[in-house]
């Protein structure tokens, strides 16, 4: 989006664009881009990073691996995925930041990335020592309390870092949004399924966490949209799916390790392939029932909000458990081959 603002232009009347033809642009786009006057070592460097984007790219299509940490709206751990927008020279920015009034919580995140704020309160829930059971319990605080991954603190640094009429990549809840800076006030492009037919909604305003904010048209003049109940509840539809995904990716990351010190000494490749295999098909279930789960209170807040919308996604949620039991006996009946 960023670049067909900027510098990819589309050929003329092209509605709809499939996914393996954005990136051949990408592709071409990068490859044009490479500096032409640049010493041989920063040339070396430059073919290096390219040949690393080039070979993660097909994951713009399902989403690129990025660790934020809490201490700058501009620091990420370092992933290879990162290099893509290096090369494309687009910002990327979060607001997901600790207050540095609120001592304790500086205390307790640190300099830590999000990934290794999880395995430190993890760590300190099974310490013996008072001190940092308690630092545990205050990060953990801190997660639950800014689970829209923005904080006031990271609105007003975000602010004051984007420039003015920059197009940048804003992360927040696993997704990326299109982000400038109009008059001083910060503008997400909109992209929820709900304003597909909103022909003159282009722009939402990002002035507060809650994320209630102002429709605009491309000259960002205020345009409330034309059906809000339809709007409603394609937003809801898409926070709907941002849950389910955030759940399961939370709950990857928490089985994500095997606890080996409970694999005995000497065991077959064969044995230890069953075991794997098991804890496998363990996770799986777990995680098709907690997703069964949410999806079912979610069917019950929109059922009490409007019964017809319950009743069509209950009707969506049974098609789509039927490919998921065939997944599920099709994990049981595989091995892992070592």
């Amino acid at each position: 989006n960023i670049l067909s603002l900027s510098q990819i232009k589309l050929p003329p009347m092209m509605e709809i664009i499939t996914a393996e033809q954005l990136m051949e642009y990408l592709g071409d786009y990068i490859l044009d881009a490479k500096p032409k006057e640049i010493s041989e070592i920063q040339r070396l460097n430059y073919e290096q990073n390219m040949s690393d984007a080039m070979a993660i790219l097909h994951k713009l299509q399902t989403g690129l691996d990025v660790n934020v940490k809490f201490t700058g709206v501009r620091v990420f751990e370092y992933t290879p995925e990162c290099i893509v927008f290096d090369l494309l020279d687009i910002p990327l920015y979060h607001g997901w930041l600790v207050d540095p009034q609120v001592a304790d919580i500086v205390k307790a995140v640190g300099n830590c990335s999000y990934n290794q704020l999880v395995e430190k309160i993890i760590s300190c829930k099974q310490s013996d020592n008072s001190e940092l059971v308690s630092e545990g319990f205050v990060a953990e605080q801190f997660l639950n309390n800014t689970a829209t991954q923005l904080t006031y603190h990271g609105l007003c640094e975000l602010t004051s870092a984007v420039q003015e009429g920059e197009l940048c990549v804003f992360f927040r809840n696993n997704h990326f949004s299109t982000m400038t800076k109009y008059k001083g006030q910060l503008y997400l492009l909109v992209t929820d399924q709900g304003f597909l037919t909103e022909e003159k909604v282009v722009w939402e305003s990002l002035h507060n966490v809650d994320g209630d904010g102002n429709f605009c048209d491309s000259e960002f003049h205020l345009r409330p949209p034309s059906d809000p109940e339809t709007v409603y509840r394609g937003q809801q539809d898409q926070i709907d799916q941002d849950y389910l995904m955030a759940l399961s990716l939370q709950q990857e990351q928490q089985n994500q390790e095997i606890n080996w010190e409970q694999i005995p000494e000497g065991i077959s490749d064969l044995e230890l392939a069953k075991k794997l295999q098991e804890e496998e098909d363990r996770r799986a279930s777990q995680y098709y029932q907690e997703q069964e789960q949410a999806a079912a209170q979610v069917q019950q807040v929109q059922g009490a909000a409007s019964p017809a919308s319950g009743r069509q996604s209950g009707s969506n949620e049974r098609k789509r458990k039927e490919p998921r039991e065939k997944e599920r006996e099709k994990e049981k009946n595989s091995c892992v081959l070592l």
